[in-house]
């Protein structure tokens, strides 16, 4: 089996890494009638190609700053932050495999048998966040009369923003991509027009306290899928340093163990192989990676220029309130 832990020790870098597992993972495809494997080799194409040819994530990010412009016009009282990365190599990876861990286990548990390959295809299909916005706004506290809430007002505010993107960017290229979610509620803050393609995680609250408004974009003019996120900065330090990152990381532990002893060992060999290639990546020492680009002490202490392990940052706009300026 083709795994991408066998090429990080080379001291390549990550565009070369990519070039060679993509090769070899597709020539292993080949031999092996894996169309699974095909289905995965695609979507490392596509980072690649956004590494190779980033001459349209100008364009992108230009139009994406306009959206910023407008913020800055409609809410110079708010602090806001625009951050825009491609995602990790060993993020995308580990999503790729988790998506096929997860829809074959819960395929499993409710029908008693496994999916078909075509079925296992079209759940890679969801893998639409490549590259992705997060905008973080926070409310000056001297904003804030007395017997409000500024958690109430925040959130009315990121409301405001999320109604009035899908048609702002829909004018400069983008196509906003139906959610696909059938259940759940709406904040009635959100206008029904654009719920269709909202996934609200703050009126549905994630079982560990992540909270933000996601939505799914075509970028019309690079051909690509784009993700922009809305948080305040409340709910974008629990996800990243609070306790959603925390209890989110052991739930997924224990979701792991529970799919590994519903699923036979030896029954299914795109559960089988996903299952290693996740934990093959869980288990990598960093500060023994070779990468150009990229060191690390341990675990924890990373010095990541090349987004091998968090990502590449490409739009990096931050916007201080007027107040906080004075």
């Amino acid at each position: 089996m083709v795994t991408l832990n066998d090429y990080l020790y080379s001291g390549n870098t990550v565009l070369k890494i990519l070039h060679q597992y993509i090769e070899d993972l597709m020539e292993s495809a080949r031999v092996n009638h894996n169309t699974i494997d095909v289905a995965h080799c695609n979507i490392l194409i596509q980072i690649k190609e956004i590494l190779e040819h980033n001459d349209f994530l100008t364009s992108q990010s230009q139009r994406i700053k306009e959206l910023y412009k407008q913020m800055l016009h409609e809410y110079p009282f708010l602090a806001f932050t625009f951050k825009g990365r491609i995602k990790s190599l060993i993020r995308a990876e580990e999503k790729i495999n988790g998506y096929i861990v997860e829809y074959i286990s819960d395929y499993y548990i409710a029908n008693g048998k496994f999916p078909t390959e075509l079925e296992i295809k079209n759940r890679l299909m969801c893998f639409r966040d490549i590259i992705a916005y997060r905008i973080v706004i926070s409310l000056p506290k001297c904003q804030v009369k007395e017997g409000e809430s500024q958690e109430e007002l925040e959130i009315k505010y990121l409301y405001q923003i999320a109604n009035m993107i899908p048609a702002f960017l829909e004018e400069r290229g983008f196509t906003a991509e139906l959610s696909g979610i059938t259940s759940g509620q709406y904040s009635p803050q959100m206008d029904e027009s654009v719920r269709p393609y909202f996934r609200d995680y703050i009126v549905n609250t994630k079982p560990h306290g992540y909270q933000s408004l996601h939505i799914t974009l075509y970028d019309n003019f690079s051909r690509c899928f784009t993700e922009v996120q809305l948080r305040t900065k409340e709910m974008d330090d629990n996800a990243e340093i609070g306790e959603a990152n925390h209890f989110g990381y052991e739930k997924q532990q224990e979701l792991d163990r529970v799919r590994n002893q519903n699923i036979p060992v030896g029954e299914c060999k795109y559960f089988d192989e996903a299952c290693e290639r996740i934990q093959m990546l869980r288990n990598i020492r960093l500060a023994e990676v070779d990468v150009n680009m990229f060191k690390a002490i341990d675990n924890y202490r990373i010095n990541d220029g090349c987004g091998l392990f968090r990502g590449r940052q490409i739009l990096p706009f931050e916007h201080l309130s007027r107040f906080q300026n004075d």
